[in-house]
């Protein structure tokens, strides 16, 4: 074994793994003739990896031992508040000449899963996926350029199929960052993708993608609600199945979010009980197409309802039917927290407030700092706080650089 415990090894192979590829753990200790746990081990510095060890890992994520055993610091990811740079020039199509063989469509697909993963459930999800995803972009469009005129449909499917689910998660991502119109662009992509794959669930998905962008927009709730009818109306000549029945209840959501922001309250609360939770009864917490419907998501959106009403002891009374736990995503527990903080904050009942927006910090400082709606609960908390808060509030808005 290596003698040198204090060499940060496990930090440079997750770097490394991650920046060269965004490979699984899976893949990587299959190819070095290791187990997924043992990778783990050593990534998480619980392992020191033997010489012979290394030098595979070194050989499989492209970089010399000496980079594995360096102490230098690795690059600061960052947080950048709106979409790197790499990722837009990749989008635009000049983010440099893409050379080499063309990615399979299996490897793609874990890469895209992968990434998946990342963004739904790392509390440093936009400084990781921004480190994978430019290249992850030239690499998908490859292999639809050398496939779409192809003789295998089946394997062209996949790929256009792989291209949909590339652009929803980049929807999520630019909606996230502030570039709407990048955000409208990729879920106009992954429309194209969809319908060229022949995939009616992914096309489903495409238009919720779509409508997320709208309710994003001032004044764009009434053309979200329109676009999600449309969808449920083509989703009808799909066979009934989980899949099916879980996008239409997603599509419904985005109709009660709009008529929510459109101060429909009765029709909003109406539809949620009426239309999209029978739909989550069936579908049960799948996650399908990344779109987190459930009977927990339904839960979410009532207290969601309330909270945009500014009921809030409603709200309140709804929160305490809902275990997060449940949820496979980090970025709907964000949600939950932060309105049921903004409750709180409606009642003026500081502490409450305090516990939560601390939780928030916890649960995602990447979205905490790009959050409107928990800053601006800072910004009100510090000013009226009273002196036992006070040192903690101060705290919290100056690591968000408020103060």
């Amino acid at each position: 074994m290596i003698d040198s415990p204090k060499l940060p090894i496990g930090r440079q192979v997750r770097y490394y793994r991650r920046k060269n590829g965004n490979r699984s753990q899976s893949a990587i200790a299959g190819l070095c003739g290791i187990t997924e746990r043992y990778l783990s081990l050593i990534e998480t510095g619980k392992k020191t990896p033997s010489p012979d060890v290394l030098a595979r890992l070194a050989r499989e994520l492209g970089v010399p031992v000496s980079a594995l055993l360096s102490d230098e610091p690795l690059p600061e990811a960052g947080v950048s508040l709106s979409t790197a740079p790499e990722i837009a020039r990749a989008l635009m199509g000049y983010g440099g000449v893409r050379t080499g063989p063309v990615a399979t469509s299996a490897e793609l697909r874990d890469r895209v899963e992968d990434a998946w993963r990342t963004w739904q459930t790392s509390e440093e999800r936009f400084s990781e996926v921004e480190q994978v995803l430019p290249r992850l972009i030239a690499d998908v469009e490859g292999a639809v350029r050398m496939y779409r005129t192809g003789s295998d449909s089946g394997l062209r499917r996949e790929v256009l199929r792989i291209e949909a689910d590339l652009y929803g998660l980049l929807r999520s991502y630019c909606r996230r960052t502030g570039r709407l119109d990048l955000a409208l662009m990729v879920a106009d992509r992954a429309r194209r993708a969809a319908e060229e794959a022949d995939d009616p669930i992914r096309l489903a998905a495409a238009h919720w993608n779509f409508g997320h962008c709208l309710l994003s927009q001032e004044g764009g709730a009434d053309e979200a609600g329109a676009i999600a009818e449309a969808a449920v109306e083509q989703l009808q000549s799909v066979p009934d199945c989980d899949e099916k029945a879980a996008m239409q209840g997603a599509l419904e959501l985005v109709r009660v979010v709009a008529d929510a922001q459109s101060r429909r309250w009765w029709g909003a609360r109406q539809r949620l009980v009426e239309r999209a939770a029978p739909l989550a009864k069936r579908a049960g917490d799948a996650n399908i197409q990344w779109t987190v419907f459930g009977p927990t998501n339904i839960h979410l959106h009532a207290l969601s309802i309330e909270m945009l009403a500014g009921e809030s002891a409603e709200g309140l009374r709804l929160a305490d039917e809902v275990d997060i736990s449940r949820l496979p995503s980090r970025e709907r527990q964000f949600t939950f927290t932060l309105e049921l903080a903004r409750c709180y904050d409606l009642r003026r009942d500081d502490a409450a407030v305090l516990v939560h927006l601390l939780d928030l910090e916890k649960l995602s400082p990447q979205d905490m700092v790009r959050s409107k709606l928990a800053t601006d609960m800072v910004s009100r908390l510090l000013q009226r706080v009273r002196p036992t808060y006070r040192r903690q509030v101060l705290g919290l808005a100056e690591r968000l650089r408020l103060a």
